[in-house]
């Protein structure tokens, strides 16, 4: 049995750790203070797709972990996942950048507990934001390899505060080991997507807009809806989390993305044929839409045993299925032309991508 600490634990991407681990059968701690601006549910109330509480080796604090950090010094996790952050979705990067910069004090509180505490591998959840903006343009974009950020040399202008906040906490990372030989891990989630994600996201957001609007002749997405980003399910992530996370200690990058981009009129034209109706989809310029095109270059995941295998479709499949579940509708069954296993499709190249702003590029493949 090992001994997991999971900050942020009640957070979408955290409960999925915390059931991965819990059923190899070891002992999770999860730290969360359930505050509004930090995305975790009670588990008091019950969490989505599975119960926690039936594991006997599930502890919850509720509490905000620097609180825990303060008060909790002698430990002997093997592994501290460190997912607490103020999250909120784009609306949230964009609107309220000074709420987004607490995770600078979030990720030193950590930092300096774990120099004490010395948990003996950190996994360390960054962003895709981190990356040159200048690289997500509609002029030249290209998909984002882990080398395109150099701490030694060149940084590049991240996405806003939340950018800039998990910059810092790779960079911490980093210090961490070659100062106090603290191992650790930084990884990249692209679009992380699943069931039970906060509807201030859009994969839900599209989903059950899809569903609530059944057979309308016109469907809105934010932004120009052209903006194209890499969707990965959060099954994915957890499964690409496991098979590379001991294969690093120095505190480096490693992206957790599909190589494939998707443009938000393309996935809610997918969601709504999958529905059984095919709606026209607009955009709406008063929303924030972000960098025009953001997708992982998979080249390290793959050197280190990893890839994506449940393709898009499959995943907006499983999203409609449990949403009309939750609200007592049906959906029509998905074409099974591909299955979990990924497709024939391949990611755009930079030479071929200039200047297409409408593609068809897996809307429903990853």
């Amino acid at each position: 049995m090992r001994k997991i600490l999971i900050t942020g634990g009640a957070g979408f991407v955290g409960r999925h750790f915390c059931q991965h681990f819990l059923r190899q059968g070891d002992e999770v701690h999860c730290v969360d203070s359930v505050a509004p601006l930090t995305g975790g549910i009670d588990v008091a109330k019950g969490w989505p797709l599975f119960d926690p509480r039936e594991f006997p080796e599930f502890h919850f604090h509720k509490e905000d972990c620097r609180d825990y950090f303060r008060r909790v010094q002698d430990t002997d996790f093997d592994y501290a996942f460190h997912l607490a952050a103020m999250v909120g979705g784009r609306e949230m990067i964009e609107n309220n950048p000074l709420a987004v910069a607490d995770d600078l004090s979030i990720d030193s509180a950590y930092w300096a507990w774990a120099v004490e505490a010395k948990p003996a591998k950190t996994i360390c959840f960054s962003s895709s934001a981190a990356y040159p903006v200048k690289y997500q343009r509609p002029e030249g974009y290209r998909l984002l390899t882990e080398d395109m950020i150099e701490f030694e040399s060149d940084l590049g202008m991240p996405d806003m505060t939340y950018g800039w906040a998990k910059l810092t906490h790779e960079y911490l990372a980093r210090l961490a080991f070659q100062k106090h030989g603290i191992k650790s891990v930084s990884y990249r989630p692209f679009s992380g997507y699943g069931e039970d994600q906060d509807s201030a996201y859009p994969f839900p957001s599209i989903c059950k807009r899809v569903l609530d609007n059944h057979g309308a002749a016109r469907i809105n997405v934010w932004g120009t809806g052209d903006q194209m980003r890499d969707f990965i399910h959060i099954d994915d992530c957890v499964r690409g989390v496991i098979q590379t996370m001991d294969k690093v200690d120095n505190g480096a990058a490693i992206n957790l993305s599909t190589g494939i981009y998707t443009s938000f009129k393309e996935f809610a034209r997918l969601a709504a044929r999958l529905s059984g109706y095919n709606p026209e989809v607009t955009g709406l310029s008063t929303k924030p839409e972000g960098v025009f095109a953001r997708g992982g270059d998979t080249t390290l995941q793959k050197e280190l045993g990893f890839e994506a295998t449940i393709d898009f479709e499959s995943g907006v499949q499983r999203a409609l299925n449990y949403f009309g579940a939750s609200a007592g509708k049906t959906t029509k069954p998905a074409n099974a032309t591909n299955g979990a296993n990924g497709s024939s499709k391949k990611p755009i190249s930079p030479a071929v991508s200039e200047g297409k702003r409408e593609n068809k590029l897996a809307a429903s493949h990853v």
